[in-house]
């Protein structure tokens, strides 16, 4: 057993404070859709949403039974109305009496047509904002599957904006396009009572029908192309502010506010002219839209009132019609908006599906099995490896590794040293040649098991907006206070952590920065600590700590790395004393390996490589010698 499992077990019943923590399980921290889109990219989009939607099919089918039933309510108000007024004319006969009865049922068609309205609506949206949830498991799950490839092809404000504005856009689309199927229905009850009253009315009616489908066709097709800038567009502009947010000390560091600014506002520029085009589109069809069935509503008056005139008609009739056409006219005062709707939704889905069938390139092998209890060897064996289309990294990169020897990567910037870690965990899978763990060719192991026991410590620590303690727990959210604490101290970081106002319920700001950059580093190794792998890769993970706090934490990281194979990409003398070994990289390979004294013995290369970059036993903010890579190394 280790010295932090002694540790960690002698601290476990250690209490920090009496506010109880109860931490999320991980089963529990999202619900997966029952179903996903279909896979089936020549699909349209909303036959590929099918399955979203079926998600809810019982409540969107009581939805539509609603608002169906509320129809029909509407659709018989008329023909009470002009039973109403035609009736007791007929009759002779206009007293109270007689013209109570249709009004108990006009109000009682008005009070259900209420209450169902209301349900159907409700549970509308009750779907629309499910599907809108589901769509938003679905792509953030997608983004967390994706390997690192990805996102070296895709920028941040993009997948920024298709998980929230274009979501959105489908759902908004998802919530009205019922109402509009409902108000179709609604045109065809209403055109099947008309015919029933009176034939050459329904016609005159429907007379003006056919401009305003050959209108909404037309601008269909006319604003699809806006609508697709809009988004792309709109992604622009939150992907500018995004970069300004999370750069934003970059960018006071060199002043460069107004230059950001005058970015923004021509990305929203740009912005506002899609926007401009896509109303201009709309307003040149809408109005004629909207007025066509107005001009059939006064078609509808002449001929009734000839109708009567002549005796062919009555007072009824012509009121009933007028309300039929106001029905009839409902549907196409919803289809330009709908139709806008439509496109804008389809321009967004089609951005949404981009990044749901974007492939995942790193993926578990048919086959594939756990590691488990590994003794931590490492073999490089002629690895060849480059980024996309770019120059090799490494190229016939061997070495081989003992279980529980600490080994410290040193090498010019660009070399690939940390191409090494990448590559090791399978963020990355090499071009040819294997990296083997206690044998098993990476690439054979779940990617689950594989990252379980090869712990990261990044040059360049990220925390969450969460509490210490979660962010040191991120691994293991269900272990007890006492292995935090335990983790912690051996970081270091318990002390300055106790000093803060909260202690380890102190939820830090965005990426930890109201924490000092050593403060981050130390809670980032504690929290690869309590995670306790097998394998662990410092990657000049202790560059942001001062000279006397980098030394307390060596002390401990001595001890630790004792049970672990430790690999440590070096940049500081201080940090290379604590490896068995030290390899050189350079050109994508082995330069020499030995000790410390050896190469510095041996090895020129060594030597002018640590003359790069140190002095005294600090590091040098200069540039390296002449001929080194110019490469930077987080690019590699």
């Amino acid at each position: 057993m280790s010295l932090l499992d002694d540790e960690l077990a002698s601290l476990a019943s250690v209490d920090i404070d009496d506010r109880p923590y109860v931490p999320i399980a991980v089963a529990e921290r999202y619900a997966r859709p029952e179903r996903t889109i279909r896979s089936e990219t020549e699909l349209g989009w909303l036959r590929r949403l099918a399955p979203i939607v079926a998600n809810h099919r019982v409540t969107f089918t009581i939805s539509l039974l609603t608002g169906l039933v509320a129809l029909v309510l509407q659709v018989a108000s008329p023909r009470v109305v002009m039973a109403a007024i035609d009736g007791p004319l007929r009759n002779g006969s206009t007293s109270s009496h007689s013209i109570s009865f249709y009004v108990w049922v006009l109000v009682g068609l008005a009070v259900g047509r209420g209450v169902f309205g209301i349900i159907n609506r409700v549970l509308l949206f009750y779907v629309a904002y499910g599907i809108e949830n589901d769509l938003r498991v679905l792509m953030y799950e997608r983004l967390s599957y994706q390997s690192f490839g990805f996102y070296d092809r895709v920028q941040s404000g993009q997948l920024i904006s298709r998980a929230n504005s274009d979501i959105r856009s489908v759902q908004m689309f998802l919530t009205f396009a019922p109402n509009l199927a409902i108000s179709g229905f609604t045109f065809v009850m209403a055109f099947a009572l008309m015919l029933t009253v009176s034939v050459p009315m329904s016609i005159v009616a429907i007379a003006t029908m056919p401009i305003v489908a050959v209108m909404g066709i037309r601008m269909r097709q006319r604003i699809f192309p806006a609508s697709w800038l809009v988004q792309e567009r709109t992604a622009h502009v939150a992907m500018t502010v995004e970069e300004n947010v999370s750069g934003v000390r970059v960018v006071k560091s060199f002043a460069g506010e107004a230059g950001q600014a005058s970015l923004l506002a021509q990305r929203a520029q740009g912005l506002r002219w899609a926007g401009i085009q896509q109303a201009l589109i709309r307003a040149k069809f809408a109005p004629a839209m909207e007025a066509m069935p107005r001009i059939g509503m006064g078609m509808v008056l002449l001929m009734g009132g000839w109708l009567a005139i002549d005796g062919k008609a009555s007072a009824g009739t012509i009121v009933a019609f007028s309300a039929y056409v106001v029905l009839l006219q409902a549907p196409f005062r919803m289809l330009g908006q709908i139709l806008m709707m439509s496109q804008r939704a389809s321009a967004s889905a089609l951005r949404i599906f981009e990044v749901l069938d974007a492939p995942i390139e790193i993926v578990d092998r048919p086959g594939a099995y756990d590691l488990v209890s590994p003794a931590g060897a490492i073999d490089f064996d002629d690895v060849t490896f480059s980024y996309g289309q770019g120059a090799r990294v490494l190229d016939g990169f061997s070495l081989h590794v003992e279980p529980g020897q600490t080994i410290a990567i040193v090498g010019r910037t660009g070399c690939g040293k940390t191409t090494l870690s990448r590559v090791l965990a399978r963020f990355y899978d090499v071009d040819s040649g294997a990296i083997r763990v206690d044998g098993h060719d990476v690439r054979d192991l779940t990617l689950s098991s594989l990252r379980a026991h090869v712990g990261m410590v990044f040059d360049e620590p990220f925390l969450f907006s969460l509490s210490i303690r979660d962010n040191i727990a991120y691994a293991r959210p269900d272990a007890p206070i006492g292995q935090i604490i335990a983790a912690a101290k051996a970081a270091n970081a318990h002390e300055f952590i106790e000093h803060l106002e909260y202690g380890y319920d102190t939820v830090v700001g965005e990426r930890g920065y109201d924490l000092s950059g050593g403060q981050r580093q130390r809670i980032a190794i504690a929290r690869t600590l309590l995670a306790n792998p097998k394998i662990l890769v410092l990657d000049d993970a202790t560059s942001a700590i001062d000279v006397h706090i980098e030394q307390e934490i060596h002390q401990a990281l001595e001890r630790l790395m004792r049970s672990r194979t430790t690999l440590i990409i070096a940049h500081r003398l201080s940090t290379i004393a604590l490896a068995d070994r030290v390899v050189l990289v350079g050109d994508g390979e082995v330069l020499a390996d030995g000790t410390h004294e050896e190469l510095m013995a041996s090895e020129p290369r060594y030597g002018a490589t640590l003359a790069g970059y140190v002095h005294d036993g600090e590091d040098l903010d200069s540039d390296p010698p002449e001929g080194s890579p110019a490469t930077e190394e987080g690019g590699l």
